[in-house]
């Protein structure tokens, strides 16, 4: 990376998360793209179906808390290479396995995998990384994810006419079984680190962190829920439209994502959040109330844009944390962020059949009220730097 230079044992860690990351994404985006079209042509499943799924998918994200038991059994680079080949076997099986039930088993077995990978992602890079360079690691590891979305979405489009389903299912799960494989002979492991507590770890100390974890997950709820319903529903954008909407997204977001890790090594992480959630006030709001098509397609790209933001609630948790307690920690704020996404979805669904504006204004409110709490993070730092 062009901005700072790495030690030899902190490089060899970045390029094992930068291999994971690819594998991780491609899976992911491969999966997104491929799913809901899978699940009505071949499986004939129907809306419940499909509702039941995706509240299945989030399951793991809320189980992430028991990579702290993994710990007991595994070093965390090696779990991190094996979550990598769960999530391929679960995409790999997928297409083999039709029926409600069945997609129900890949989809946990795929989400197992992408959640206590990013789980250990966020981990591993707070500990090998200094305060500085973490946030542009963050960053550019999220660049990298946008990069590929984008390889995925072209290599699909252009695939999927000449392939089954179950082909390129099967295709995408070698490769990504394929680079955690590797990825078990890699060791980018330092004998200099702190040790990790092997127990669930809950610190007063760390409010901050849980509230803006916790608040940061209902955002993401309410965005990923029903921001692209509402361009469907209201708005009548087409596939194409949608599509080239995502493409559009992740071009940009590849290259903003650097320069958001900047931003927080210059502004410090108050400023930055400050600003996300600012905007998210307006951004919710011009969701609810705006009838223009341009201009809600503009703030579906912004929102994408803020939600990468959210890399300075991990930066400031390794500006105050023990560094014995990262990789706990980072077990239970994913925990936390995900008990949003059993509560949120529902509610928004709820205030959506009264009147959609209300889902939209719901985010608004909970933007203000982390924008208020995001306010008490450089009182936090200076406390605990003490």
């Amino acid at each position: 990376m062009k901005n700072f230079s790495f030690s030899k044992e902190s490089l060899k860690m970045y390029i094992f998360l930068l291999i994971l990351t690819l594998a991780a994404f491609s899976g992911l985006q491969g999966w997104r793209t491929l799913f809901n079209n899978f699940a009505v042509e071949v499986a004939k499943l129907e809306g419940f179906h499909i509702g039941v799924i995706q509240s299945v998918r989030e399951i793991p994200g809320f189980l992430a808390l028991l990579v702290i038991y993994l710990l007991l059994i595994f070093s965390e680079h090696r779990l991190a290479s094996i979550s990598i080949i769960i999530l391929g076997i679960g995409i790999g099986l997928t297409g083999y396995l039709p029926t409600f039930y069945g997609i129900i088993f890949t989809t946990l077995l795929m989400s197992f995998g992408f959640h206590y990978y990013e789980t250990l992602n966020q981990s591993l890079t707070l500990q090998y990384f200094n305060t500085s360079e973490a946030p542009l690691v963050f960053a550019k590891l999220r660049s990298i994810a946008a990069l590929t979305n984008i390889f995925i979405g072209v290599i699909l489009f252009f695939i999927v006419r000449y392939f089954t389903y179950t082909q390129i299912f099967t295709a995408i799960g070698i490769f990504i079984v394929i680079l955690g494989v590797i990825t078990l002979f890699f060791d980018p492991t330092r004998n200099d680190l702190p040790p990790q507590r092997k127990k669930m770890i809950f610190r007063k100390k760390y409010w901050l962190f849980y509230v803006l974890t916790l608040f940061a997950g209902a955002r993401r709820q309410i965005f990923v829920a029903f921001s692209v319903f509402l361009l469907v529903k209201k708005f009548h954008f087409s596939v194409v439209e949608i599509s080239t909407l995502f493409v559009v997204n992740n071009l940009i977001n590849y290259f903003i994502n650097p320069l958001i890790g900047k931003a927080i090594n210059r502004f410090g992480e108050r400023k930055v959040l400050s600003l996300e959630y600012f905007s998210l006030i307006i951004i919710f709001s011009i969701y609810a109330f705006s009838n223009s098509k341009i201009i809600v397609g503009l703030m579906y790209i912004l929102d994408h844009i803020f939600f990468n933001f959210a890399i300075a609630i991990r930066t400031f948790f390794q500006k105050i944390a023990d560094p014995k307690d990262i990789a706990p920690s980072m077990a239970v704020g994913f925990t936390i962020n995900h008990i949003a996404a059993v509560i949120f979805p529902v509610i928004g669904g709820i205030l959506w059949s009264i009147d959609y504006k209300i889902s939209f204004l719901l985010g608004a409110f909970l933007s203000l009220i982390t924008l208020i709490f995001s306010q008490y993070i450089d009182t936090e730092i200076r406390k605990n730097s003490t």
